[in-house]
């Protein structure tokens, strides 16, 4: 059976089918560094560096860096980590303002054939000249202005000799074309901003539609890969290379592929920026943003956001896909590979009246049963332990299989207890449960009683070895399952998920002390966690990545 291929695949098959050198095939992943990478961007790096792996063609990492007023070297580094984190590798790293020159070289050559020319106007006159799409728009004042003229214009505001706001350099296509984009589009404006890179040597700066498709071109890229948005731009970047293109040369394929669109999220960097500067999270690589950074620190494998880019799938139409998704790729992975853990987390103290005082004992724990190779651990056990208060019912109905008085539990990997009594404190709260164990019960000893079958497995830590740690719960940052729809800021806020991160104190049992920031691992029936940046010697701090199985869905049929 031959492999399905999706639609991107198709069309590189056939310019290769149709003559075009499979040796010549070359992509590129090119990101503004004007804000940290996000879930949306896993799929753009995911698309382009597997076809360049399927293809055995190199990627170039560019940074579209032609906002100095946006764009900063922390963004550069922290995209860098990410694509790395990701497992892809680069074959070039480059940047648009490498071209600059280049750039300003091909703008003069289009005044000097007459496709372009220096406007005066105000960005405001300009706009309302545009015209709309069911009518044609208005010459500029400016649009007759000699080559010469043109060309004496844009060399003094590359001198730095105008202000910024009096001129622009406008391609000279037409005022009555459908596509908006193609009215005389604006392809360098004065900026006097100093650069990341090239400090103060330029104070005029390209648009982007000018210094993308001519950035394929000088690098070579085959096939220039983007999300559908753009796909109206299509045009306008034809025709800027049309203009600077030299035969024999590649000239670059734009084609478009459906953003991805995570439910109960954003990825649009303006709005996550604004949730950053606005203090409605602790940064960038908040465990709730969908940042590639943020989802990193809450504990999901790179592995989990690539299967999850892979279920997701490659189309040609916008769709939403449930967070839930990404949740299930992340349980995937994290099953396979972390290592089981005890944590309670609002414990009730249990009394094992009939064990021995002062006695504790080694419980041999397996590390990760979905790893024969992960080995075991030693857990301490006696005669006082922790359990969840939530295991714990008074009275309760015969579905309910956890502690109550008169029934037995298994503590894993330990003994059978029965509860026998409750001890209280003065206003009434419990203050600790007697129980007995069956000492022959112990797990993995080979006696009879040891196969025992209860219904109930509870998760425990000793009191007197376990020690106190923070866990941070995280939920949804938005209760609204399409938070993009937002028109404004203060809508947008008002969809924030006001429950979104809870602080909690945990008990661990001692293994937990040699966890460093990074560490995975499993709370036993609770789900699965990571060891936070912010830990230190004396607090370990832990965020929970999702938990055991999907809760959401059940909260929102509540």
């Amino acid at each position: 059976m031959s492999e399905k291929k999706h639609f991107l695949e198709q069309i590189i098959d056939e310019d290769v089918s149709n003559g075009f050198p499979k040796s010549k095939i070359k992509f590129r992943f090119p990101p503004e560094p004007n804000g940290f990478l996000h879930i949306g961007h896993v799929k753009a790096i995911c698309i382009n560096f597997n076809l360049a792996k399927k293809f055995n063609a190199p990627v170039v990492l560019r940074f579209d860096d032609t906002n100095p007023e946006k764009e900063e070297q922390v963004f550069i580094d922290a995209i860098k980590k990410d694509v790395s984190w990701l497992g892809f590798n680069w074959s070039e790293e480059r940047f648009a303002s490498d071209y600059f020159e280049q750039l300003y070289l091909w703008a003069e050559i289009l005044i000097s054939n007459d496709k372009a020319y220096v406007d005066s106007q105000s960005s405001s006159q300009i706009a309302d000249q545009k015209g709309t799409p069911t009518s044609v728009g208005l010459n500029s004042p400016f649009r007759g202005r000699t080559i010469e003229e043109n060309l004496k214009l844009f060399r003094e505001m590359k001198a730095g000799l105008h202000d910024e706001g009096s001129h622009v350099l406008r391609a000279k296509i037409s005022m009555n074309a459908n596509n908006m984009l193609l009215r005389d589009p604006v392809i360098y404006r004065v900026l006097k901003k100093e650069h990341p890179r090239t400090k103060a040597s330029w104070v005029i700066y390209p648009m982007y539609d000018w210094a993308h498709g001519e950035s394929d071109y000088i690098e070579q890229i085959s096939h220039s890969l983007c999300t559908l948005e753009f796909k109206p731009h299509r045009e306008l970047y034809n025709w800027f290379l049309k203009q600077i293109a030299e035969p024999n040369k590649i000239k670059p394929k734009q084609r478009e592929f459906a953003r991805l669109n995570l439910s109960h999220t954003i990825t649009s960097k303006r709005k996550l920026m604004q949730l950053v500067q606005g203090g409605h999270v602790s940064g960038w690589d908040d465990p709730r943003m969908p940042t590639v950074s943020g989802l990193r620190r809450r504990g999901y494998p790179a592995e989990a956001l690539v299967a999850f880019v892979e279920a997701a799938g490659v189309a040609k139409r916008e769709n939403i896909i449930e967070a839930s998704l990404l949740e299930y790729c992340a349980r995937e992975e994290l099953n396979k590979t972390t290592q089981r853990v005890m944590v309670v987390s609002d414990p009730v103290k249990i009394v094992i009246t009939n064990y021995p005082e002062g006695k504790y004992e080694v419980i041999n724990a397996v590390n990760n049963p979905e790893d024969p190779e992960s080995g075991e651990r030693e857990v301490l056990f006696g005669k006082e332990i922790l359990i969840e208060k939530e295991d714990f019912k008074e009275e309760a109905g015969k579905k309910f299989f956890r502690l109550t008085i008169g029934k037995e539990v298994r503590l894993k990997g330990a003994y059978i207890i029965l509860a026998n009594k409750i001890i209280y404190n003065d206003d009434q709260t419990i203050k600790e449960i007697q129980c007995t164990y069956d000492a022959k019960s112990k797990s993995g000893s080979g006696s009879e009683q040891s196969q025992r079958k209860v219904k109930g497995t509870l998760h425990w830590v000793s009191k007197t070895h376990a020690f106190e740690v923070e866990i941070r719960e995280y939920d949804r940052l938005f209760f609204e399952p399409s938070p993009a729809s937002a028109k404004t800021n203060e809508e947008l806020i008002s969809m924030l998920n006001k429950d979104s991160m809870r602080v909690l104190k945990g008990y661990a049992e001692p293994f937990l002390k040699t966890a460093i920031s990074g560490n995975k691992y499993q709370f036993q029936r609770k789900g699965y966690f990571v060891t936070d940046k912010e830990s230190t010697a004396t607090k370990l701090i832990f965020n929970k990545t999702v938990g055991l199985r999907d809760n959401w869905a059940k909260k929102q049929n509540n």
